[in-house]
């Protein structure tokens, strides 16, 4: 009987992870410190044109696999990702592409359970997020869109909420295995060379906020399969501030790109129902007012101006513009 020759062994997939910064030079120390003690073939820093300090701490670094690219302007974090992966995959051109921002980090051990894990069903994986305390991270909480699942639809609609089609607690366990998803942060991102094929770039006009909500709602749109891996656990070290009625946005041009972005993302999530939800939305997203204070009219002043550009799906508004609209009183 004649021996049959052994498989070949598979090989090795190509990693390269992205890191957008922004003048936060102690958090993105700390993820460059946790990066390179990872599993991982490249690390590329988008320095989105930070003043305090960044450039130089970058040029001291010395790790061959690193990969430093400073904007000459600040892109946001969309701008970031957008521009950071295409240098991604036009010098290094990985199996897989990891994002996540300076806040964000792998837990010791993250991309060895990635590589471990079995990825033939998936196009692109999140991590499951947690803050440094170990609290599970709500901001970063994947979800399966309910208008485009019956199950998690009638959940939602029973007065669930977000707890009708986001992921629950118990989903975090390891021993739960993956999930199929439809959206998830870019905060351990994992995404396959095939997946950014066919989905391209994050938009990069979106600028700050809900680039990776649409990035990964457009994805499943286009047929690709994102997989949550609970196994492959990241930090999220942010500083975000929650308030009554949730997150409370600083410095207030933020609010502008929360809700135009966001109003955005539902259109793609809800479809045929997005014209039926806008009322509840501009009802709820109002009341939100109240977590501001002495602020309140200046948020509902930005509020505002991201209901009417959101709605007319405009993208080109200046930076400039936004932030001058948030100063004034």
């Amino acid at each position: 009987m004649i021996d049959s020759p052994p498989a070949p062994a598979k090989a090795r997939p190509i990693i390269g992870a992205i890191v957008v910064t922004h003048n936060r030079l102690p958090k993105l120390r700390d993820t460059l410190t946790r990066l390179l003690a990872e599993d991982l073939d490249r690390v590329l820093v988008f320095d989105n044109a930070s003043t305090d300090g960044t450039a130089d701490h970058l040029a001291g670094l010395d790790d061959p696999r690193l990969i430093v690219h400073r904007s000459a302007d600040n892109l946001g974090g969309a701008g970031g990702f957008s521009g950071a992966m295409a240098l991604m995959r036009d010098r290094v051109d990985p199996d897989w592409m990891l994002l996540m921002d300076d806040d964000g980090r792998p837990a010791p051990g993250a991309v060895t359970a990635f590589r471990q894990a079995d990825l033939s069903g998936w196009d692109a994986a999140g991590a499951a997020v947690f803050h440094p305390d170990g609290r599970i991270c709500e901001m970063n909480r994947p979800y399966r869109n309910p208008f485009w699942r019956l199950p998690e639809f009638l959940r939602t609609l029973s007065g669930k909420g977000r707890r009708g089609f986001h992921l629950t607690d118990a989903a975090y366990d390891p021993a739960a295995g993956p999930v199929a998803v439809d959206m998830t942060s870019f905060v351990g991102f994992f995404v396959s060379r095939r997946a950014v094929a066919q989905a391209g770039l994050p938009d990069a006009r979106l600028f700050v906020y809900g680039d990776d909500q649409l990035y990964t709602l457009s994805m499943r749109r286009r047929g690709l399969r994102i997989g949550f891996l609970p196994q492959v656990r990241f930090e999220h070290d942010t500083e975000a501030a929650q308030g009554a009625t949730g997150l409370v946005l600083r410095p207030l041009w933020k609010v502008y790109y929360m809700y135009r972005n966001a109003l955005i993302a539902y259109r793609v999530a809800a479809g045929p129902f997005f014209w039926p939800l806008v009322p509840l939305l501009v009802v709820k997203w109002r009341r939100k007012a109240r977590d501001y204070g002495d602020d309140a009219p200046v948020f509902r002043r930005m509020l505002s101006l991201a209901l009417r550009d959101g709605l007319a799906r405009r993208l080109g508004r200046p930076h400039a513009e936004v932030v001058a609209g948030a100063t004034r009183r």
